[in-house]
C-alpha cells in the first residue's frame, strides 16, 4: 500500500518505512504527527482519489530530525548603475519517516507486520526442516558405515588383484605381437637393401661417366689452347717470309702497272 500526500506546497509518494524531507513543520524530534492531506491511496488493485483528498484517510509519521538544506546562491545585479546584491539562503527542512498509512478502518503498517510475522515463521519452519533432514542423513551415513566397514577393504583387494592380472595379459599380449612383428619387419628390411643396392650402383655408374666425359672435355680445350698460343708465339719461318714479301712486290708492281706512263719531256721539244 502506498499513498500520495501533500505538505508545504508539494507531494510526495511515500510507503510504510519511507524517510523524506519536507518544509519545515512545528514538531521537535521523537514525536508523531498526522498528515491529512492525502490525494491517493493505492492497495493491490484498488486505489482511491481523493476531490481534491479523501477524508478517511491519513498518515501518521515520526519526526526524525529537524535540518537545513544546502546553501542557494541569490545573486542580483543592475547594468550601468553599480547595484549588486548578494544573498546566500539554506532552506529548513523537516525529516519524516512515515509509520501508517490508514484508510477506512484499514492500516498499512499491520498488514505489514502481519506479512513479516508469516516470512519469518515460514522461514523458521523451513530452517527446522533442513536440520531435522540433516540429522536423518547423519544417522543413516552412521548406520551404513557401520554394515560396511569391511566390506569396503575386500572390495578394493579384488579390484586391485584384477587389475594387476588385466595390466599381466596385456604385457604377454605386447610381447607375443612384438615378437611375431619383428622377422616380418627383418625380411620387409632385406628386400628394401637388395632393391636400392642396383639403383645405387647405376646411379653411381652414372656419375663416374659424366665426370669423365667433363675431364677429356676439358683436357682437350686445354690442349687447343695451347697450341694456339704456341703458334702465335714461334717465329715465321724463311719460306712464309718470302712468300710474304713475294706477294707484298706483286701489289707494289700491279700498283706500278696500273699507273699511266708520263713522257719525258726535254727543253729541246718545248
Amino acid at each position: 500500500m502506498y499513498a500520495v500526500i501533500e505538505t508545504g506546497g508539494k507531494q510526495y509518494r511515500v510507503e510504510v518505512g519511507t524517510e523524506l524531507e519536507v518544509e519545515l513543520l512545528d514538531a521537535e524530534p521523537g514525536k508523531t504527527i498526522t498528515l491529512e492531506r492525502v490525494l491517493l491511496v493505492a492497495d493491490g488493485d484498488d486505489s482511491t482519489i481523493g476531490r481534491p483528498i479523501i477524508a478517511d484517510a491519513s498518515v501518521s509519521a515520526e519526526v526524525v530530525s529537524q535540518k537545513r538544506g544546502p546553501k542557494v546562491i541569490s545573486f542580483k545585479y543592475r547594468p550601468k548603475a553599480r547595484r549588486r546584491v548578494k544573498k546566500g539562503h539554506r532552506q529548513e527542512l523537516t525529516l519524516l519517516r512515515v509509520a501508517d498509512i490508514t484508510i477506512g478502518g484499514k492500516s498499512a503498517a499491520k498488514e505489514r507486520k502481519q506479512a513479516d510475522d508469516a516470512a519469518r515463521a515460514e522461514r523458521a519452519r523451513a530452517e527446522e526442516a533442513a536440520a531435522a533432514q540433516a540429522a536423518k542423513d547423519a544417522e543413516l551415513a552412521e548406520k551404513l558405515a557401520v554394515g560396511t566397514g569391511t566390506a569396503p577393504k575386500k572390495a578394493t583387494r579384488g579390484k586391485a588383484a584384477g587389475e594387476k592380472a588385466e595390466t599381466a595379459a596385456k604385457a604377454e599380449k605386447a610381447t607375443k605381437a612384438a615378437a611375431a612383428e619383428t622377422p616380418a619387419k627383418a625380411a620387409k628390411a632385406e628386400k628394401a637393401e637388395a632393391a636400392e643396392k642396383p639403383a645405387k650402383a647405376t646411379k653411381a655408374e652414372a656419375e663416374d661417366a659424366t665426370e669423365a666425359a667433363e675431364t677429356t672435355d676439358k683436357a682437350e680445350a686445354a690442349g687447343t689452347t695451347e697450341a694456339a698460343d704456341a703458334s702465335a708465339d714461334k717465329p715465321p719461318s724463311k719460306a712464309s717470309a718470302s712468300k710474304a714479301k713475294a706477294d707484298t712486290a706483286a701489289d707494289e708492281g700491279g700498283d706500278e702497272t696500273s699507273k699511266p706512263r708520263r713522257s719525258r719531256t726535254t727543253k729541246k721539244d718545248e
